[in-house]
């Protein structure tokens, strides 16, 4: 999901409730606060060879660890929205980004998670997390990226054609047998 997308699907329920589910049934306790959006621009070159560029927005939550600050139900949409409203104040965020929730607790490592799916239920605006996951740009291609036997690898060193040339006349070359070496 990017951006705008996510601030779009945000626009379009101001009054529900917010909540993030992760690892299939674990839900972001409702004390989270968002802590940070970040926005990071990404250069990459693949093992084919091949520049990339893209942008990122990382919302950041934060579960506080103290139990009165506990509460019974997450932060409303438009709440959320106030916050992206002073970060939009002081950073331009790219419409096109790829949105990733970071999110860690006690017993979940931190780590960015892509918006998998949207679940409204009640009066719950439920972003469904899932691990990003590692890939290979040049199978997403059409290379093999060294999985197929039929064809090159992209990640093999380009191996340097060499060219060889006669230094000296062949009229002035030492034979085996010649007596000049």
């Amino acid at each position: 999901m990017n951006w705008n997308d996510f601030k779009n699907k945000l626009q379009q329920y101001p009054e529900y409730v917010l909540q993030f589910l992760y690892g299939d049934t674990k839900r972001v306790n409702a004390a989270y606060h968002i802590t940070e959006i970040k926005q990071a621009v990404i250069t990459s070159v693949d093992c084919g060879g091949v520049l990339n560029n893209w942008t990122e927005v990382i919302v950041q939550l934060w579960e506080p660890d103290v139990l009165e600050d506990q509460q019974a139900e997450a932060m409303k949409v438009e709440k959320a929205l106030s916050i992206i409203a002073i970060v939009e104040n002081k950073l331009s965020l790219a419409a096109n980004a790829v949105v990733k929730i970071e999110f860690g607790d006690a017993t979940f490592d931190t780590r960015q998670m892509l918006l998998n799916s949207t679940i409204l239920k009640n009066n719950d605006l439920i972003f469904d997390l899932r691990h990003d996951t590692v890939q290979c740009k040049a199978i997403e291609r059409g290379g093999s990226c060294g999985t197929s036997t039929t064809e090159s690898e992209c990640c093999a060193p380009v191996k340097p054609k060499i060219q060889l040339i006669t230094l000296t006349p062949l009229a002035s070359c030492c034979t085996p047998g010649g007596g000049c070496c």
